[in-house]
């Protein structure tokens, strides 16, 4: 996929890996549709795109309502006269001891984590299956691949939204549509501190990157041929997980605070 001369469409993209994404994008030449809940802070990230893409425009949506997410793709598609590639970034955590989660808090995680974007997918798949040819980004998160302690929802939730991808690019085998997978690790982002969940067990013990990073990221996946795509390489991990889960989980059980 050549990026310049292209119209990508990057969801909750007001801050962090959203914002930077659609900056690094629009220095790259493209287009940019960008969507998220805050007015404001969405604004300024429009302006400084609009210093390198001067078309580009915003939409200002709640993605976890998922009748106003297909109208807003359908809108999106419209006013920028097709999308060549569609940025699945949009993710609230939760996190809460499964104790605690209620079907609420469950609920939610999943529409704006999972249903929102596959809502995004089948709004816009006919079209690009149509002219054969469009890219849909899913970022996911290393709690698709791992569990992550008393981040039963989220990590449900992106579980889920991996393996959608993974079938999505055996399904759209050959149609000219490309999936692309990407799996960040954590980054510094205001994901760990929004309002209505509680601090993550191991924030104070990880090293955050600065989201820019997840962005080169992004914009590798999209130009490269690779479907699956670990930002930084944490696969590792997972390949650890996935050999002995025992002593994966047996050690993070034993690290819990207590």
């Amino acid at each position: 996929m050549e990026i310049a001369g292209s119209k990508i469409l990057v969801t909750w993209a007001s801050s962090g890996t959203g914002a930077a994404t659609a900056k690094m994008l629009a220095r790259r030449g493209a287009t940019l549709g960008i969507v998220a809940r805050r007015a404001g802070k969405l604004e300024e990230v429009l302006e400084e795109v609009r210093t390198h893409a001067p078309a580009s425009r915003q939409w200002v949506a709640d993605l976890g309502d998922l009748e106003a997410t297909a109208a807003l793709t359908e809108r999106a598609w419209k006013e920028l006269d097709g999308l060549d590639v569609v940025v699945n970034n949009a993710a609230i955590p939760k996190v809460r001891a499964i104790e605690r989660l209620s079907g609420e808090d469950l609920e939610e995680t999943m529409r704006v984590n999972l249903l929102s974007p596959v809502r995004i997918v089948q709004t816009l798949l006919p079209r690009m299956l149509e002219r054969r040819r469009g890219m849909f980004v899913n970022v996911t998160s290393l709690g698709g691949r791992v569990g992550i302690p008393h981040e039963s929802a989220y990590c449900a939730s992106k579980f889920a939204l991996t393996g959608f991808s993974e079938v999505m690019r055996l399904d759209l085998e050959g149609t000219g549509v490309e999936v692309r997978l990407v799996i960040p690790g954590p980054f510094d982002t205001d994901i760990w501190d929004r309002p209505g969940t509680e601090p993550a067990v191991f924030a104070h013990e990880v090293e955050k990157l600065p989201p820019e990073d997840c962005a080169a990221g992004i914009v590798e996946a999209i130009t490269g041929d690779r479907f699956e795509h670990y930002v930084p390489d944490l696969k590792p991990v997972v390949e650890f997980k996935t050999r002995d889960i025992e002593s994966y989980l047996g050690g993070l059980a034993a690290n819990l605070p207590r």
